[in-house]
């Protein structure tokens, strides 16, 4: 259970971080990019666990903040494409 309290938590951070490296006008607001950089965090960390990147206990270790960044990084380009063909 604190592991996915810790993955939301830095869900938060990395959602942040994600819209100023993330190149170009997404078209969201600063709620969406948070709540997609949680669910990017989450996607991101869940998939390390299973392939043994980091440990699913320690969402703090620099594996899992580097897969958290880039599983962010992938669901806001995915929503951004989507939206941008609307």
């Amino acid at each position: 259970m604190m592991a996915i309290i810790g993955w939301i938590i830095l869900g938060l951070i990395i959602g942040a971080l994600a819209k100023f490296v993330m190149p170009g006008n997404q078209n969201m607001g600063w709620l969406m990019t948070i709540i997609l950089g949680i669910v990017g965090s989450i996607v991101g960390g869940f998939l390390a666990g299973l392939i043994g990147i980091s440990q699913d206990d320690n969402p703090w270790d620099i594996g899992s903040i580097v897969i958290s960044v880039l599983g962010a990084l992938l669901v806001l380009f995915v929503y951004g494409k989507l939206v941008a063909k609307q």
